[in-house]
């Protein structure tokens, strides 16, 4: 409901033109600058005449406070600073060629930034003018300039219609984001504004747009959240948060003054007053001010009606998102119960195995702050800071000052594949069969299913009028779920691709306040994951099981035909975190394959995704950039995890000069598939990024460092000349290598110093894909490829044996002990590659070698041993 108040009283205080105020960050004066050579500084609570200071610069464009002073730009170029001490000018803080259109000042009052019609804006030190910092890498003028409420950005809304974004962390300012498309172009001299307001809790930011709307921008991604929009029929010119982000203030040139309500963007009082170009609200009471272009300021007490100044006395209210990421269920905030009631936060306090009625009376007091600082020597931390952390008061939980023994830390529920909201849209699924993406229109989400294979499937679209939130996609269907909303439960939904039946999707709500914290879709079964139980249903939602996990919080699940994998939280660490234990069985046989095992992850690192690769084995991704598979994880307690490649050591990154990750896809055709992100991204965007590929590489040592030498003889890529090639080829019947025709490549470096490790990667590999292969052979019934694809891997290990043995015969007599061990690793029992071994040694003159390879041999053809790990006489290693 909006309300028509009275026109404010107003109040000549410079001559006409640009007007601009600002309140002390202590509410206890409003400094206003304009167009005469008079500063005018109001008392608060006091109706009388101002303070004047008259030794000032003329045509001051803008002013910027502190407690003790503040700043004001001229159109000349200077930078005044003057003390509100003794009401006089102090000093020049900076000049500029070029008139000065913007000033702020830090959040702790150390620094001034600088907007002038000059390409750049200047950083200067408040106490020390000779400590200057330059941004300049924006390249336009800058007509505004605003400190986030941390300080650790500067936004610059320039001529040019962009808004850039600089990180001042460090010694030397960074351009870390251009927000483009949101502000037009508008002149520096221009009434129209376009200027940055930071929300209070430091999250995003409102700005005003071309379409005469105010749309919020997220910091955490830069995207367009909740709009004020349909207020003004003329461009704005100034706009201000209230202190604790629950209303918004706008003026603009249709003679309109605008409050508007944060949560529901809506306007809840209109002021018909002109040419308002700048707003200031008092830090603590019911007060705004406003400036004019005539030179007038309006101070307005109980400037809010009854009605709605109860929203001023509220905290901190939070941004206005589509969706707020901190409203998002995570593993550490409170979960309803089963009745959808949320527990008091010290619900266990006062009970009888509380542990402070259990200890004395107020230990484990989390109020206490315990160390009291009652000579202010500082060493109490943030006492008496003058800006609050980002998010404090925007809700009830806090983090506590003691440790977290008593509150262990989650690891927080996932949907694999799928990303946050960014902006109005996410990603709902994405995986090699397509991806899923929703849109948020308020009142509906638009849907659409894109697949790779055009030919297999065709795209679908359609309205969605459950607000789905997660999607599993495969060759048979897709599956959708909504959160509990109101009284409405959650309902999960899948669709098949194909069908032979009039109507064969289904739908099945559950129960009231369980919401679904992940699910997965095999070619067998669904399965759904809520804080109380796991569910798995038939493809044709036929309730097949029900059970609750042992590990909770739960985190995530994924599927792979009959089985089914879930994680979960277990007992704390030493860390302070819950260790992450996993689950995998078979559903229609009914075996538990591994039963509340631990997830191999270093101390903080976290699982981003979870899948089954196309041979299906489970697989892993960590925050840490690490792939790792399961090996023998049909087995109870023999499963290990195994990293196939660690991002980090990836030669594409090995100058330091790339700074990239990755968001991980699927594991198919022994290769990572996953989307390069770059410039910080931690989630895919749109339009949808390519795929891209990386072969497995087993951590064993950094990525090699390229020279480019060449070597005097040439050499197959695999090491090996073509005397050596031959015994090779004639030792598995003729087939030939695949390299047999491959230069040298001058990339590759030092072949000398990288073909051994090359080599013994690939035996690590293709050992861990043999045991796979063997493992999914004893426990199927296989087929006569899978067993002919096992001879193959075991034939390729050999050969890379082989190709290794080679080296260490060129390295020299004294690497015998290794040439033998290598010999020693071959798994061919039926003694050629034994005799093709012996070849290699004899022809490199390897003598004694050649009769100790000879004697494993006979040993192997015999049965009588000669496997890695005995010595000549069959007897074990000491």
């Amino acid at each position: 409901m909006t309300s028509l108040v009275s026109r404010p009283r107003p109040r000549p205080a410079h001559t006409q033109g640009p007007t601009h105020c600002a309140y002390t960050p202590d509410g206890s004066k409003l400094v206003t600058v304009g167009s005469n050579n008079t500063i005018r500084l109001y008392k608060t609570g006091f109706d009388g005449e101002p303070a004047n200071i008259d030794e000032c610069q003329e045509q001051n464009l803008a002013v910027s406070t502190g407690n003790d002073f503040f700043v004001a730009g001229s159109e000349d170029g200077t930078v005044s600073l003057y003390s509100l001490d003794t009401n006089q000018f102090d000093r020049f803080l900076l000049r500029t060629s070029l008139p000065v259109r913007d000033v702020a000042l830090s959040p702790d009052n150390q620094w001034c930034a600088v907007a002038s019609d000059e390409l750049t804006v200047r950083l200067v030190n408040v106490k020390d003018n000779t400590h200057l910092r330059t941004l300049k890498e924006h390249g336009k003028p800058t007509k505004h300039l605003a400190f986030d409420p941390r300080g650790s950005l500067l936004a610059l809304s320039c001529t040019d219609g962009v808004i850039y974004i600089y990180s001042l962390t460090a010694d030397h300012p960074e351009l870390i984001r251009t927000v483009d498309g949101v502000i037009g172009r508008v002149e520096t001299e221009a009434d129209a504004s376009s200027k940055v307001a930071w929300h209070p809790d430091g999250r995003a930011f409102a700005v005003p747009t071309p379409m005469r709307d105010i749309q919020v921008v997220s910091k955490n991604d830069w995207e367009k959240q909740r709009v004020f929009s349909n207020g003004h029929d003329g461009d704005i010119t100034a706009l201000a948060w209230s202190p604790n982000g629950a209303l918004l203030a706008s003026a603009a040139k249709d003679k309109r003054l605008l409050i508007w309500s944060t949560s529901d963007q809506t306007v809840v009082a209109r002021y018909e007053y002109p040419n308002v170009i700048d707003i200031a609200w008092h830090p603590t009471r019911n007060l705004l001010s406003f400036t004019t272009s005539d030179g007038e300021v309006f101070i307005c007490p109980n400037f809010i009606s009854e009605q709605f100044s109860s929203l001023l006395r509220l905290p901190k209210q939070p941004a206005p998102f589509i969706h707020d990421p901190l409203a998002e269920i995570s593993a550490n905030g409170r979960k309803p119960d089963a009745n959808g009631h949320k527990p008091a936060p010290n619900a266990r306090r006062n009970s009888l195995e509380s542990l402070d009625n259990l200890l004395d009376e107020n230990y484990g007091d989390l109020d206490d702050d315990f160390v009291v600082d009652d000579d202010g020597a500082g060493y109490t931390l943030n006492v008496g800071r003058k800006r609050p952390a980002e998010d404090d008061g925007i809700f009830a939980d806090h983090p506590q000052k003691r440790g977290n023994f008593l509150q262990p830390q989650h690891h927080e529920p996932f949907q694999p594949g799928s990303t946050p909201w960014r902006g109005n849209r996410k990603y709902l699924c994405l995986n090699l069969i397509g991806f899923v993406w929703t849109v948020d229109q308020d009142s509906h989400h638009t849907v659409t299913i894109e697949f790779y294979d055009h030919e297999f499937h065709r795209d679908l679209h359609f309205t969605d009028t459950f607000l789905y939130d997660k999607a599993c996609l495969n060759d048979k269907g897709a599956l959708f779920s909504c959160p509990p909303k109101d009284d409405a439960p959650a309902v999960v939904f899948y669709r098949p691709h194909e069908t032979w039946t009039q109507r064969s999707d289904w739908r099945t709500q559950l129960p009231q306040g369980e919401a679904v914290l992940a699910m997965s879709l095999s070619d067998s079964f669904v399965t759904v994951v809520t804080a109380q139980y796991v569910r798995v249903y038939t493809l044709f939602g036929i309730p097949y099981r029900v059970y609750r996990p042992k590990s909770m919080p739960v985190v995530t699940c994924a599927s792979w035909r009959d089985y089914v994998l879930t994680m979960g939280n277990g007992p704390v660490g030493a860390d302070g975190m819950s260790k992450l234990l996993y689950s995998i069985q078979n559903i229609k046989r009914d075996e538990i394959c591994q039963n509340e095992d631990i997830v191999a992850l270093p101390e903080g690192a976290t699982v981003q995704s979870v899948f089954f690769s196309d041979s299906g084995d489970p697989c892993i991704y960590d925050s840490t950039g690490t792939l790792l598979t399961l090996l023998h994880w049909r087995h109870p307690s023999r499963a290990s995890w195994i990293p196939l490649l660690d991002t980090k050591l990836l030669p594409r990154l090995a100058s330091g000069r790339k700074h990239e990750s990755y968001f991980p896809v699927a594991v198919a055709d022994n290769k990572f598939h996953c989307i390069i992100l770059k410039g910080g991204d931690k989630y895919p965007y749109f339009p949808r990024p390519l795929l891209s590929d990386f072969e497995f590489s087993i951590p064993l040592s950094s990525a090699p460092t390229r020279k480019g030498k060449k070597k005097e003889k040439k050499k197959h890529r695999n090491g090996l000349d073509d005397e050596d090639l031959e015994m090779i080829n004639g030792s598995d019947g003729g087939e030939g290598s695949s390299d047999d025709e491959e230069e040298e490549d001058e990339t590759q470096g030092d072949e000398s110093a990288s073909e051994p490790k090359k080599l013994e990667q690939a035996f690590l590999l293709r050992g861990v894909q043999a045991t796979q292969l063997a493992d999914l052979i004893d426990a199927t019934t296989s087929s006569a490829g899978q067993r002919n694809a096992l001879v193959k891997l075991e034939l390729e290990i050999d050969k890379a044996l082989l190709q290794l043995l080679a080296v260490e015969c060129r390295e020299g007599e004294d690497r015998g002990m290794r040439a033998l061990e290598v010999v020693q690793l071959m798994r061919d029992r039926s003694g050629r590659m034994i005799e093709a071994a012996g070849k290699v040694a004899d022809r490199y003159g390897r003598t004694v070698l050649g009769e100790k390879i000879r004697e494993v041999g006979e040993q192997r053809v015999s049965g009588r041993g000669g496997a890695f790990g005995e010595d000549d006489d069959g007897d074990d290693f000491p």
